[in-house]
């Protein structure tokens, strides 16, 4: 942290972090968690069918920028490596409540516990490997836009990260799912659908990312942004 802030300002700085730091974990985990539940999304005009896990990953993508503007790169890793491991404890902890046998009037039966969490281990290979490359891309690509436009046009860094790595996290996922299981046809609609469905939810956090990147200037300041960054 920036020494010449103030320590309340220092503490809060540090509070933030791990707010969205928090929230980034939770919807990590959350997106896991129902995954296998698959919906269709009428937009008038197109009906996506996606699964549920879809809906809060965006999110991810908002925090890890948010993060990369206010902290910096190697914090933000840090954020993202640690999700890596959360999500492997987790998926450890539902694959050993899958050992012990449900007891007699249990309302979840091992059925129902298996149908919900039970998922493949290809599944779970697809949903890390994205995860990972996905992020630390993404991550990548934001600095890169940074750099490129020397800080200027916030939305450039904003969207063309998020819309790039979020293209590699759809391919990654579909296509270790259903690389011998679909046709190349069948395999590229359902790339394009999930991705088309996450590049709108990118343009449409564009303005929460303005809104964060202001008031977190407003409240710092401007000249001190720099040194919260590592």
């Amino acid at each position: 942290m920036d020494l010449s802030l103030s320590s309340k300002k220092q503490q809060d700085a540090l509070w933030l972090y791990m707010l969205l730091a928090g929230l980034f974990t939770a919807a990590l985990v959350v997106c896991n968690l129902v995954a296998n539940k698959f919906i269709s999304i009428d937009l008038g005009f197109h009906t996506f069918v996606i699964s549920a896990g879809v809906l809060p990953y965006p999110l991810t993508f908002l925090v890890t920028d948010l993060l990369s503007e206010f902290y910096g790169k190697r914090r933000t890793n840090i954020v993202v490596l640690s999700g890596f491991a959360i999500l492997l404890f987790v998926l450890g902890v539902l694959w050993l409540g899958a050992q012990f046998p449900a007891i007699a009037g249990s309302p979840v039966s091992d059925a129902a516990y298996s149908q919900v969490f039970g998922n493949s281990q290809r599944v779970i290979l697809a949903s890390m490997a994205a995860y990972l490359v996905a992020q630390l891309v993404d991550v990548r690509l934001f600095h890169f836009w940074k750099d490129l436009t020397k800080g200027q046009h916030l939305w450039v860094r904003n969207n063309f990260s998020t819309m790039l790595s979020q293209f590699v996290d759809t391919v990654l996922v579909v296509g270790i799912i259903f690389y011998d299981r679909e046709s190349l046809d069948a395999i590229t609609s359902m790339v394009l659908d999930g991705w088309f469905f996450k590049v709108l939810c990118a343009a449409l956090d564009t303005p929460l990312m303005y809104a964060g990147v202001w008031a977190f200037k407003r409240y710092f300041g401007k000249g001190e942004l720099g040194g919260l960054r590592a």
